[in-house]
């Protein structure tokens, strides 16, 4: 695979996840929820991630900036590692699916380090909107943008875990819960695509090797080689 055709496809994804990001930010107040074509097991609905992929927060202000930086970290190393997926010629179908990772970790990652200085805070109490690059500033410093966060999708909703069941007995349940973004999906795609096609992508077929020994003896009836 060549190199710019992944630098495409991680372009790509990064757009769509951005654009998404700022049409929701910028046309949406925190909270905000409408039905994608009228269905009510798919909506937007704009929340604020202040921690990991899929709503998960992680050890408040300490936590949000070391967590910002690990993702620093493993975009910069994600980058090396690309690069030395397609020197090593790595099967295609892996080095996108760690493409997709990649992308989707970036996507977040800008979020994290720029969100907070260009975007003011969206109020659900006042039911404003954002707005983009405020005049008296963003809502946080660098490092501490909050993830913007809007697909979600319960499939199932008025259910109830069995009164047996130990701890959630009798409590609500719903699925699909989490509220995600399109950098999430990308990330959880790759990774589930290289669970299920990872015996493919990291066979080795060895091709039998066959030498041909040379010899100045004379073979003929006479000559029994033992």
């Amino acid at each position: 695979m060549k190199a710019r055709t992944l630098v495409l496809i991680i372009l790509c994804i990064i757009f769509a996840d951005q654009a998404m990001k700022f049409y929701i930010k910028l046309n949406y107040f925190a909270g905000e929820e409408h039905l994608i074509l009228g269905r009510q097991w798919a909506r937007l609905h704009f929340v604020e991630n202040e921690g990991m992929a899929w709503g998960w927060k992680f050890g408040g202000g300490f936590g949000k900036i070391a967590l910002t930086l690990f993702r620093l970290v493993a975009v910069i190393w994600g980058t090396f590692l690309l690069r030395d997926f397609i020197r090593k010629k790595y099967h295609a179908g892996f080095i996108i699916c760690a493409a997709m990772i990649y992308s989707g970790a970036l996507g977040n990652l800008i979020d994290s380090m720029f969100y907070g200085m260009i975007f003011e805070n969206s109020n659900p109490m006042a039911q404003n909107v954002a707005k983009l690059f405020p005049p008296l500033g963003g809502y946080a410093g660098f490092l501490h943008g909050k993830v913007v966060d809007m697909m979600y999708f319960p499939l199932i909703t008025n259910a109830h875990f069995p009164t047996w069941l130990p701890i959630w007995g009798g409590d609500d349940f719903e699925f699909f819960r989490p509220v995600f973004n399109i950098a999430d999906a990308s990330i959880s795609c790759g990774v589930i695509i290289i669970l299920l096609f990872q015996n493919k992508f990291f066979a080795h077929h060895d091709t039998p090797t066959h030498h041909t020994v040379e010899t100045s003896s004379v073979v003929d009836d006479n000559t029994q080689i033992s």
